[in-house]
């Protein structure tokens, strides 16, 4: 696989093997995560993941909802475990950059995702989530009013925050907010990493 951008390399490689060993633990966090967001959407039957790594989101959404579910991963080592999961519909080993589908979901899902897209690159991974929602878009990154550079476990240009919700807000008139909330890592019941989550919809 050929990649436009040294952060498609980074996670498609040893680093990406790496996460996927240590992100095992969060099911239980993820489905009362999942469970608020979809008591606030009409009639979702599918939702494709853009970024899914081993599954911890899809295993969440696979115990809240009958739902026709597909992954969407760049790393190979994640998706062989991907693909045991017999939950899903269907399994990409593509990169978001390169993607293209046929079909659309009733949902789009980007996790932890977006914030480790090169930031040129942001506005082709809009239009896929925009492209392939039938209805609704649900990202869920740090959050900053700004974009910013942090360094990320020692290595720069892997780690961006910004208003990735207000940016497809105003790239695309026909989306609203709909619900929006935040994560936190010291939650005493469900503890996640600090997020902020923002469910959109096509009017």
């Amino acid at each position: 696989m050929e990649y436009k951008t040294e952060q498609e390399k980074f996670w498609a490689e040893e680093f990406g093997d790496e996460y996927s060993c240590r992100n095992t633990s969060i099911i239980k966090s993820n489905i009362n995560f999942f469970s608020k967001v979809f008591s606030r959407v009409d009639n979702v039957n599918s939702v494709i993941e853009f970024g899914s790594n081993i599954g911890m989101n899809l295993h969440a959404l696979s115990t809240i909802s009958n739902l026709e579910i597909s992954a969407i991963e760049i790393n190979k080592t994640a998706v062989n475990e991907l693909k045991k999961l017999n939950f899903l519909k269907k399994v990409y080993n593509e990169s978001l950059l390169d993607i293209n589908l046929d079909e659309k979901f009733d949902m789009t899902l980007i996790k932890g995702v977006l914030i480790h897209i090169n930031p040129e690159y942001l506005d082709v991974v809009y239009e896929k989530l925009y492209n392939y929602s039938n209805r609704y878009i649900l990202v869920a990154e740090y959050y900053n009013p700004t974009p910013v550079e942090i360094p990320y476990r020692g290595n720069e240009g892997k780690l961006f925050k910004r208003d990735f919700a207000g940016e497809m807000l105003d790239k695309y008139n026909d989306l609203k907010l709909v619900d929006y909330g935040f994560l936190y890592h010291r939650d005493n019941n469900f503890p996640q990493d600090d997020i902020s989550w923002f469910l959109l919809e096509k009017r």
